[in-house]
């Protein structure tokens, strides 16, 4: 297990809470035509990405109760292959539902989630790779809530940036670093140095954050480095 001693100040399901806030927010100001509207993600509107985290939170529960094998099993069985096709049927069996009854599931279902894991505390919970620490799983689950608030475009006040960046780099770092043991970051300043396997980079930590995330950053990045640096499927 990487080194999570950077991670310590935070409390994961509070920052979970923010960013779900957040996007409970900006999905309820929408208006209908911006639901169609492209997301970050390649062929994912902004509803597809509500749909997608609605569905995550079969999974989520799943881990709280123990039952991920078997969620894997039935989604094979339903013709899921892969992270993306899983992904996509979780989308389109989401397809009728009506957009602010979908909101209110996830909403619903996404602090439900939230409880479960703050009383998990420290213990474990079920995972696609087995057991695993449930503050860690916490950490990516918020993490992986706010990629998909800036896949649809939600605006981040000046005031919340930089407490927002403080717990995304290192939390990046970790991530990176589990995904991709070879390779391990370092913050200076707003900066990340990356090194290992080959990789001797210095990013910007925005930038860093969009990469680990499997998004195309602000600056020139080639496409080499992008994927070395991706911990996406």
């Amino acid at each position: 297990m990487p080194d999570e001693q950077d991670l310590a100040p935070f409390d994961p399901v509070d920052l979970w809470e923010q960013e779900a806030r957040r996007l409970e927010s900006h999905f309820a100001a929408l208006t209908d035509d911006a639901w169609s509207a492209p997301s970050r993600c390649e062929g994912w509107s902004v509803r597809d990405v509500l749909a997608h985290l609605a569905a995550t939170e079969v999974y989520f529960r799943a881990c709280l109760d123990g039952g991920v094998g078997a969620l894997m099993e039935e989604m094979g069985a339903r013709g899921a292959t892969d992270v993306a096709s899983f992904n996509q049927l979780g989308i389109d069996e989401r397809a009728g539902v009506a957009t602010d009854e979908l909101l209110r599931t996830w909403s619903a279902e996404d602090a439900d989630t939230r409880r479960g894991f703050r009383e998990r505390g420290d213990g474990e919970v079920d995972s696609s790779v087995g057991a695993y620490p449930a503050r860690l799983q916490a950490f990516h689950l918020a993490g992986e809530i706010a990629v998909h608030a800036d896949d649809v475009g939600i605006t981040i006040p000046a005031e919340e940036q930089a407490a927002r960046r403080a717990w995304r780099v290192p939390f990046s770092r970790f991530a990176l670093n589990e995904a991709k043991p070879t390779l391990q970051g370092d913050t200076e300043a707003d900066r990340v140095h990356v090194q290992g396997d080959g990789v001797d980079v210095v990013l910007d930590a925005d930038d860093f954050v969009e990469i680990v995330a499997g998004r195309a950053p602000r600056g020139a990045v080639d496409d080499t480095l992008r994927a070395q640096l991706s911990t996406m499927p």
